[in-house]
């Protein structure tokens, strides 16, 4: 069950940033929040198990979010480049082994179908959210399948702000 908690905090993390040719994000830095049940439980994962979860982030390119009161915190670096993007950016593919179809973008609104076939996920869901302005949007992510061979069957709710034109330390998504 605790080893589920790292499907959603990824997930979160490489989902959430598609942007419509109406609504474009700002590059820079942004703080993503993800807030799901399964992330309440993180007090109550042990120390050695938590640690391990944050070595299988790290294995896939990412910090572990700062998670408490059931949300995760995280920063995310939007270049120029990957905000004039019309589709959703394709970093996720090489390092979750997931891949999006079926994106559409209306206005602001977008949707995608995302399916995931790796060790530790294996699944489909998907994403959809509205960007608010070119600073704000939020969203939804749902999956199913398994993760590390634990079923999982979670929502999360994702919100996003842009904090700064200069990513400082961040690097690029």
């Amino acid at each position: 069950m605790y080893k589920s908690l790292f499907a959603v905090v990824s997930i979160s993390l490489f989902f959430p940033t598609a942007n419509s040719a109406e609504t474009n994000m700002r590059p820079g830095l942004w703080e993503i929040t993800t807030t799901s049940d399964l992330l309440w439980l993180v007090p109550q994962i042990p120390q050695d198990q938590m640690d391990n979860l944050k070595d299988i982030a790290k294995e896939y390119g990412f910090d572990m979010p700062q998670i408490q009161n059931g949300a995760a915190t995280s920063s995310a670096c939007i270049t120029q480049e990957m905000a004039n993007q019309k589709n959703p950016p394709d970093f996720y593919q090489n390092q979750m082994g997931c891949t999006a179809k079926n994106a559409t973008i209306s206005e602001n609104k977008y949707r995608l179908d995302f399916f995931c076939t790796n060790a530790q996920l294996k699944g489909n869901g998907t994403a959809e959210g509205t960007f608010v302005s070119m600073e704000s949007f939020k969203g939804q992510t749902q999956f199913k399948g398994l993760a590390q061979g634990n079923p999982i069957n979670e929502k999360a709710d994702i919100s996003g702000r842009w904090i700064n034109a200069s990513c400082g330390n961040v690097k690029p998504l």
